[in-house]
């Protein structure tokens, strides 16, 4: 009985049914390393590897997986009915998809990539966590993390040293085997993965005894990143053939780092612009002064004209964030906050009253006065 037709081979690989051909594939890639009979020694380790085998094998073809996702089976046979070739009106039940589509179905039409050419490992994910002037700034920093490496005592062949890998007997070095079978229309052929060398078409006679005959094991990798002036949260880095070990002489994957970054306690940050609250006493709006306003670069002069409202906002050229994808630095907004006193001694009261008496205007006490609105609007 094909495997298919009783089994979830999206719940076998642990993917939607909607899922892509990258996350099947990627899928595919995790549980074979997980339960590879060579690494795994689990009872059902074997018919585990056999199961994610399968379903991979269906789901990456585009022709059995619609006849899966449409019968819940990948037999020839199957949505043709109990009556002969009819279904349910008589005739052929071509799903929507036309005669050539069924028949593309039966026949193994759109053959994946042959498991024995060469594939690029996996890519690897880190997160890097950066302060808000790190990002700003750039840095250098070496990380460390595990990842999937050749075998260093075979090179990554999986064979005992000093001899080699030597060509499948059974499917003849092309990582496939045809299987037939009969149906009520003949003799059906397809092709599947070979069960004797798991599609790398070629047999290890004595394993490698680091490896078991992977050509992978784990190992601490350490690499240098040169972080960017200007990084922002979310972004990422791509390093090339720093991610996980190839399979049958492929590349290695890439790793991305992928940056976080922790907030400011007194900036606010939008691209290169970087925003900042700056709070003054209504004596300098009122009279005006230079004040000292801190920015990433340093501290630096800003002349505050008389008369200055809150809310108001100065820019200060240049004082912002590199531009990653571009030449110099954005700039810093500088948003007045005019700050009123909550208490007042005698003579700060006695002088106000002078001073809203020569404006003419009469404070009641009872925070309805409009001299205080003019500042904090």
């Amino acid at each position: 009985m094909n495997m298919a037709e009783n089994k979830d081979l999206y719940g076998i690989l642990g993917v939607s049914k909607d899922a892509s051909d990258d996350e099947i594939k990627k899928a595919y890639r995790k549980l074979s390393k997980k339960y590879h009979p060579d690494l795994n020694k689990a009872p059902d380790a074997e018919q585990k590897f056999k199961d994610v085998t399968e379903a991979y094998e269906t789901l990456s073809d585009p022709q059995k997986r619609a006849q899966y996702d449409q019968f819940g089976s990948t037999d020839p046979n199957a949505g043709f009915g109990g009556g002969g070739f009819g279904g349910g009106q008589g005739g052929f039940d071509f799903g929507g998809g036309g005669f050539e589509d069924i028949f593309s179905s039966m026949f193994g039409g759109g053959q994946r990539q042959a498991a024995s050419q060469p594939r690029q490992g996996e890519d690897l994910q880190y997160q890097m966590s950066l302060k808000f002037e790190e990002a700003i700034f750039g840095k250098k920093s070496t990380i460390k993390y595990s990842r999937e490496a050749l075998c260093k005592t075979c090179g990554g062949s999986g064979a005992k040293p000093g001899t080699s890998p030597v060509t499948c007997h059974k499917c003849h070095g092309t990582g496939s085997i045809q299987v037939t079978q009969n149906t009520p229309l003949g003799r059906m052929v397809r092709q599947q993965i070979c069960d004797v060398c798991n599609g790398t078409g070629k047999e290890i006679k004595e394993k490698c005894e680091t490896c078991g005959g992977s050509g992978h094991t784990t190992q601490e990798h350490e690499v240098k990143v040169s972080v960017p002036a200007g990084v922002e949260d979310g972004q990422q880095m791509r390093l090339q053939g720093q991610g996980e070990a190839g399979f049958n002489g492929g590349p290695y994957g890439d790793l991305y780092i992928i940056f976080q970054v922790q907030p400011s306690d007194i900036y606010e940050r939008e691209g290169s612009e970087i925003y900042y609250n700056q709070p003054i006493s209504f004596v300098q709006a009122a009279l005006g002064d230079e004040i000292e306003v801190p920015t990433v670069h340093g501290n630096v002069k800003l002349k505050v004209p008389a008369g200055t409202q809150t809310g108001t906002n100065f820019r200060l050229k240049g004082k912002g964030a590199p531009r990653l994808r571009g030449n110099g630095n954005g700039d810093e907004h500088v948003n007045v906050k005019v700050a009123v006193p909550k208490k007042l001694n005698g003579e700060q009261k006695e002088a106000l009253k002078k001073f809203a008496k020569a404006s003419g205007e009469k404070p009641t006490g009872n925070g309805k006065s409009g001299f205080f609105d003019k500042f904090m609007n």
